[in-house]
């Protein structure tokens, strides 16, 4: 299976913050929990059945499911800066329950997501050789266009993970749009993998109020930004927070215009 090619759609997963240890602060005892986010891809992966059967005609159709960081977790904005510490270990055990409930269930593949952390990476890029059946692409947050929100150097963590066999793509999501471009344009050098764009509004997120600010006009731009994306190697671009059900369809009408004139 080539995961990006031309036509090819991708839904993630909604489970994101669903974990064992935030669901333990809800009451909520691990057998339910795993049953909550193998729940998540049931729901996707229907969802795909039912769109397929109204439109025989769809390309490719893929779930990957959502594999958010110890700082979602947290929810305390640290998604966006990365500064936590834990040691590998509990960092295994804290990602391992969600990523086996996710390829049990039988998605297509899993999106480490949102990720601002070297030693996260690294950590997940060990725990994803526990499921050898299992691939994954890994899109980061940032500081700037050539670190990680934690400060380590991309082409550090690129050289972890390029090459590796069970790592599809590499990429950004949840950043401004304004920074996909060179954050794109800079990941092209550093890998032959295909490479992932989904930006946030360009809303900045305020966790101590819990809410984003700005007025998300960004949001409104990504099917302008497409063609930038795409010439710096990206081949599965979308939107992440705030952006709109229009914005994601403008976005995708002119990926499909670029398609039928070879672009």
């Amino acid at each position: 299976l080539d995961y990006f090619e031309a036509g090819a759609q991708c839904a993630i997963t909604a489970s994101y913050q669903a974990t064992p240890l935030g669901f333990a602060a809800r009451g909520i005892d691990p057998v339910q929990s795993r049953r909550l986010i193998v729940l998540s891809a049931q729901l996707a992966l229907q969802a795909r059945d039912v769109h397929r059967a109204a439109h025989p005609e769809a390309g490719p159709l893929l779930v990957a499911g959502s594999v958010g960081p110890y700082g979602a977790y947290l929810a305390d904005g640290s998604e966006y800066r990365g500064d936590y510490a834990l040691p590998q270990a509990q960092m295994l055990d804290f990602h391992r329950p969600r990523i086996a409930a996710l390829v049990e269930a039988g998605v297509d593949l899993l999106a480490c997501e949102t990720q601002p952390s070297a030693a996260e990476v690294a950590a997940l890029l060990a725990l994803l050789q526990e499921f050898p059946q299992g691939t994954a692409w890994f899109s980061f947050t940032l500081r700037d266009a050539m670190h990680l929100s934690d400060g380590t150097p991309l082409r550090e963590v690129a050289a972890l993970l390029d090459g590796h066999p069970q790592v599809v793509a590499l990429g950004v999501n949840c950043i401004a749009p304004a920074l996909c471009t060179p954050a794109l344009q800079h990941l092209a050098t550093l890998t032959r993998l295909p490479l992932v764009a989904y930006p946030n509004s360009g809303e900045r997120y305020d966790a101590a109020g819990k809410r984003w600010d700005g007025d998300g006009g960004d949001a409104c731009g990504l099917a302008g930004r497409v063609d930038a994306w795409r010439a710096a190697g990206a081949r599965l671009i979308g939107g992440c927070c705030r952006t709109t059900p229009r914005a994601i369809a403008q976005l995708a009408q002119r990926l499909r215009a670029n398609a039928l004139h070879g672009g």
